[in-house]
């Protein structure tokens, strides 16, 4: 693997392990996303290599300007890529406390739904996240009709705050997670 780090995973779980995004994984990004139904929340209604190496070169970036991005999942000992789940530093545009703020997201092949995996990989993220960075604000943003986003979302301690409509667009459902009160 490249990347200049030990390509070693950097969390595991139970089940997973949580590995810093590498060039190498590119073909693997392309994979998890190449399916309709995987990426059916992800915005964009089909995904080229070009979109997923930029998403890839973002989330490197978040890594080194900010100490924390999105991890490749994957199941333990195992080399595909089933999931992609973190903390990104994140930069909407449309304001709505949506930008210049660190943002979670997740997204696990279908292959793999139904299993508790986005949920352990993304428990595991926060407890590192805080205590390495301390618990502060994180955002996210989750399709209106997404019920299974919104309920791990509220597991995970995030709560509603906005709505953002478009005519474009499904609307978003926009949710924080509050840190400590100074």
């Amino acid at each position: 693997m490249t990347g200049g780090f030990d390509p070693g995973p950097f969390l595991t779980t139970e089940r997973l392990e949580l590995w810093r995004p590498v060039a190498d994984d590119l073909r693997g990004m392309n994979a998890l996303t190449a399916d309709a139904e995987t990426r059916k929340y992800l915005g964009q209604s089909e995904q080229s290599a070009a979109d997923t190496f930029e998403r890839l070169l973002r989330n490197a970036g978040s890594w080194t300007l900010y100490g924390y991005g999105i991890f490749i999942v994957r199941l333990a000992g195992e080399p595909r890529i089933i999931g992609g789940c973190g903390i990104f530093h994140s930069w909407r545009g449309f304001g709505m406390g949506m930008d210049d703020v660190p943002e979670a997201g997740w997204i696990v092949h279908k292959d793999h739904w139904g299993r508790g995996l986005a949920g352990e990989a993304m428990r595991a993220i926060l407890s590192w996240f805080d205590a390495v960075h301390g618990r502060r604000r994180l955002v996210c943003m989750i399709d209106q009709d997404h019920d299974v986003s919104d309920r791990l979302a509220r597991q995970l301690g995030f709560r509603d705050y906005d709505l953002r409509e478009t005519d474009e667009d499904p609307p978003l459902v926009l949710y924080e997670r509050i840190g400590p009160r100074p």
